[in-house]
């Protein structure tokens, strides 16, 4: 009796080229992606009972001396940024990152220039007690 040898099988595709590039891919995504917005001004917000989820819209900053920061722009310069940026994107939703020590006739100020521009409403970023 005379067996042959079996039918060579085609060897199987590598997938390690394929999970390099699906690794490199990752690793770019995460390293340009930014995962959170950065604050427009560091502030430390008022206390309160309970916390209302902040807008994902334009986010404004105001120190504690009453400096204004939005999209990465600090001073005077704020209120014409969000001008244009509020007649781009009408309806958008607004939140203020104002400091604890920030004094409530200042942030009433900046409440009515706001709704000067057409902002309908804001919604202030607190932390909770």
């Amino acid at each position: 009796m005379q067996f042959s040898d079996p039918p060579r099988r085609r060897a199987a595709e590598s997938i390690i080229p394929m999970i390099n590039v699906v690794f490199l891919l990752l690793i770019f995504f995460l390293m340009t992606a930014r995962i959170a917005p950065p604050e427009p001004i560091a502030a430390t917000p008022p206390l309160a009972a309970e916390t209302a989820p902040v807008p994902s819209g334009i986010m404004l900053g105001m120190a504690a001396d009453g400096t204004l920061g939005f999209d990465g722009l600090e001073g005077p310069g704020v209120m014409a940024a969000l001008a244009e940026r509020l007649r781009t994107a009408p309806g958008t939703p607004v939140g203020l990152r104002a400091d604890a020590a920030v004094p409530a006739a200042r942030v009433a100020l900046l409440l009515r220039d706001l709704a000067a521009l057409g902002v309908e409403g804001v919604t202030l970023a607190t932390l909770e007690k």
